[in-house]
C-alpha cells in the first residue's frame, strides 16, 4: 500500500516580521496534522511526524524536501469558467495573490503548493500499483 509520510522539521519559529500564512511552529504542524487526518479519513497510508532539528524549518513529503518535489511542476489555479459558481456573484479578496510567498521562510507556503507536492508523491509511488 502507498504510504505518504510528512515530517515537519524546525530550528526555530518562523520570523514575526512581514505577513506570513503560519505564525508559529504549533500552527504548521497543527496545518500539517489536518491535512493528515484529511488523507486518512479518504484511506490514504499517512503520517505526521514533527521534530526538532538544526537545519533551515522545512517539509519533507516521503523524505523529500517540499521545494524540490515543486520544482518543475506547472501549478494551474482553476479557471473562472471550470467553478461551480457561474452565474453567481463572487466575493472579491484584497489579500496575497495565492501563489505569493517568502520561500525562505516554509510556513509561508500556501494551501494549494502543499496539497499539490503531496498530490505529485501520491501520483509517483501509486503509478506503477496493479489494482
Amino acid at each position: 500500500m502507498a504510504m505518504i509520510d510528512i515530517e515537519y522539521r524546525y530550528s526555530c519559529e518562523p520570523p514575526q516580521a512581514g505577513n506570513i500564512r503560519r505564525q508559529s511552529v504549533k500552527e504548521m504542524s497543527d496545518y500539517l496534522r489536518e491535512l493528515v487526518c484529511e488523507m486518512q479519513m479518504a484511506d490514504i497510508s499517512s503520517k505526521f511526524v514533527c521534530m526538532e532539528s538544526e537545519e533551515q524549518n522545512m517539509i519533507f513529503v516521503n523524505g523529500k524536501s517540499i521545494l524540490d518535489l515543486l520544482r518543475g511542476l506547472e501549478i494551474r489555479m482553476p479557471e473562472t469558467e471550470d467553478s461551480c459558481d457561474q452565474g453567481k456573484l463572487s466575493i472579491v479578496s484584497m489579500g496575497r495573490p495565492t501563489l505569493d510567498w517568502n520561500r525562505d521562510v516554509i510556513e509561508d507556503i500556501p494551501d494549494v503548493l502543499v496539497k499539490n507536492a503531496i498530490s505529485k508523491t501520491y501520483a509517483d509511488i501509486t503509478k506503477d500499483r496493479i489494482l
